[in-house]
């Protein structure tokens, strides 16, 4: 379901990023409405909370509506909920240390994926490992990781010479989606579009920036 080929596509696809706390009885709506109006590769539960009963409950509503629709759902460190509620995978924060330890536990068909940062260190230390993907971030000003901004250098590097797809995420607008889209295989988004009155809206017309 995070699919790509070893020369990055045309077009990325997109990876959507839930935000750090939302109503569960209105965000899985609001969710469904995007994924109904834009294609969507993945999307991660990322949520700030560490209560094990919110994010189970947040994990089930949003694995109905991801996969109603054949979308990907991982979530962000926690792989034994990844295991426990069915999701697709875990989105790892610590860089490539815990990458073995999540595709043993969680099996070949799970989507493991690293966050490095702006490390093509971390990165090429988290595809031997056996991520699924990389991502890499900040790309525009946001307040990700530890403030290193992912230059446009490190993705035309990683996008020539590394078969593991990659993705970026962290203040991403318009125009970087344009100057990035030849040089990733998916935009991470969050606040680029939850922040707005109409999510639905503000992906399309960063997707129509890719092309």
């Amino acid at each position: 379901m995070m699919d790509s080929t070893a020369d990055t596509p045309e077009t990325p696809q997109i990876y959507l990023i839930t935000p750090p706390s939302f109503e569960l009885g209105r965000y899985p709506e609001v969710l469904a409405r995007v994924l109904d109006k834009n294609e969507v590769a993945c999307v991660r539960l990322n949520m700030a909370s560490r209560d094990e009963d919110t994010l189970s409950r947040a994990g089930d509503a949003l694995r109905e509506v991801c996969h109603a629709r054949d979308v990907a759902l991982v979530i962000s460190d926690h792989q034994i909920l990844a295991e426990r509620l069915g999701l697709d995978g875990v989105h790892l924060t610590d860089a490539s240390k815990s990458v073995r330890a999540a595709r043993k536990a969680l099996g070949a068909d799970a989507i493991v994926g690293s966050f490095c940062g702006a490390s093509r260190h971390d990165g090429m230390g988290a595809g031997e490992a056996g991520a699924d993907y990389v991502s890499f971030g900040p790309v525009g000003t946001s307040g990700l990781g530890d403030g290193a901004i992912a230059d446009h250098e490190l993705f035309e590097w990683w996008s020539q010479m590394i078969e593991v797809p990659v993705v970026a995420e962290g203040g991403l607008n318009e125009e970087l989606v344009r100057q990035f889209a030849p040089v990733t295989d998916f935009f991470g988004l969050s606040d680029e579009i939850w922040g707005v009155e109409d999510p639905a809206t503000a992906l399309h017309k960063l997707i129509a920036a890719m092309k």
